[in-house]
């Protein structure tokens, strides 16, 4: 039989009579439960054993609660909910176990520094995690709302940085006051210092408050966008600013001329100027112009013969619509007309219009139609003496 030090157990008989394998197997439980004694008469025992029990909570929690939430979410037709509820199971993991490292720490029983910058530290990453779930959600649902957009409405595809801006924004300040609780620091006067900064970054930063507010204006009206030839009031070298947009931002936009100068122009001065914008509307066509004066006394029938024959060949010039003469009035010393055709391309409608001018003139001199110019007779009505003299 085994030694009797082996028999020894708590108020159990001995017996020297008992099987061996019986008597192993008392002797491995006295020994685990007196193990046992010794780990929960260690100060550090249930701390560990509590954040042991709420690790497996955080666990079941994130799994169980996620499962009844899909569940619930597949009656939906919308795939918004199913999102919402994927990017909250990470939260609510993350706050089951910080819940329970806040018992953790006060069962450790520090002194009052240690515990409260812990708590503190815990109610931060708390704060964090909640930001970024709120920011992904945010995000999600802004993006199911633009995508249900009619396009006439303020939130669509262009005005969804704006919205996102503004939503990050409060998250941001909500995460900055909870922190600001979380380690027991008044709001109140950071409050108070906060609105007389702002009041004296406003004097201070007036005008880049107003380009900011009209670049919001710009996204969210979209008078035009990267890309459209827009004509500017202003004076560039005597001329109107043109060009094409690069870059609309919060603070100004960039425009590039057709001498390839980049010109940034401040947004409140767009917000308050007028735009033309060449390819704006249902198309990107655009109607050009070109006058034309012939002599009286010529073939009116003639003339238009010839000038619709000028966009012939002519590059960047539409078939359809079809060019057009207008007859437009009397003038002093000839008859006008008008030559009306259709660009596909605003950016060539310079280097379109010189083409089809050299094209008039060639047909119009070969046509033997005169191109009349204004003309002075000076009748002298009385001669200076010194010249009757000489």
């Amino acid at each position: 039989s085994p030694p009797r030090a082996l028999l020894r157990g708590r108020g159990r008989p001995r017996c020297s009579c008992a099987p061996p394998g019986a008597v192993l197997a008392t002797v491995r439980m006295d020994q685990l439960l007196e193990r046992i004694d010794d780990f929960s008469g260690q100060p550090w025992a249930r701390p560990l054993i509590v954040a042991g029990v709420f690790l497996v909570a955080a666990v079941v929690a994130e799994r169980v609660v996620g499962r009844l939430m899909m569940a619930g979410t597949r009656r939906t037709e919308t795939e918004l909910d199913d999102r919402i509820v994927t990017v909250l199971r990470r939260p609510i993991f993350f706050s089951v176990l910080l819940f329970g490292l806040s018992i953790v720490v006060r069962e450790l029983h520090l002194s009052a520094g240690p515990t409260s910058f812990a708590l503190s530290s815990l109610k931060t990453i708390a704060v964090m995690v909640w930001a970024g779930a709120l920011f992904r959600v945010s995000h999600e649902l802004l993006q199911v709302l633009t995508n249900k957009a009619d396009g006439t409405g303020l939130l669509q595809q262009r005005t969804i940085a704006i919205f996102e801006m503004v939503v990050k924004a409060a998250i941001i300040g909500g995460a900055v006051y909870f922190f600001f609780l979380a380690w027991d620091i008044d709001v109140t006067a950071w409050l108070a210092s906060a609105g007389i900064v702002g009041i004296a970054v406003g004097f201070a930063a007036k005008d880049t408050l107003a380009n900011l507010f009209s670049g919001l204006f710009i996204i969210a009206d979209a008078p035009y966008k990267v890309g459209d030839y827009i004509v500017l009031e202003g004076d560039l070298n005597g001329r109107a600013l043109r060009g094409e947009v690069t870059r609309i931002g919060m603070r100004s936009s960039r425009i590039i001329t057709r001498d390839d100068l980049e010109i940034t122009v401040p947004n409140a001065l767009i917000g308050n100027s007028k735009i033309i914008n060449e390819t704006g509307g249902p198309t990107t066509k655009q109607r050009v112009h070109v006058g034309v004066g012939v002599a009286y006394g010529t073939d009116v029938d003639r003339v238009a013969e010839v000038l619709l024959g000028c966009t012939d060949g002519i590059a960047n010039v539409c078939a359809a619509p079809r060019p057009e003469i207008r007859f437009r009035g009397f003038g002093d010393s000839s008859l006008d007309f008008e030559l009306l055709f259709w660009t596909d391309r605003p950016r060539m409608r310079g280097k379109t219009e010189s083409l089809v001018n050299f094209s008039i003139y060639k047909a119009l001199t070969e046509a033997d139609i005169s191109i009349p110019f204004p003309q002075r007779d000076l009748w002298i009505k009385e001669a200076p003496r010194s010249v009757e003299q000489s």
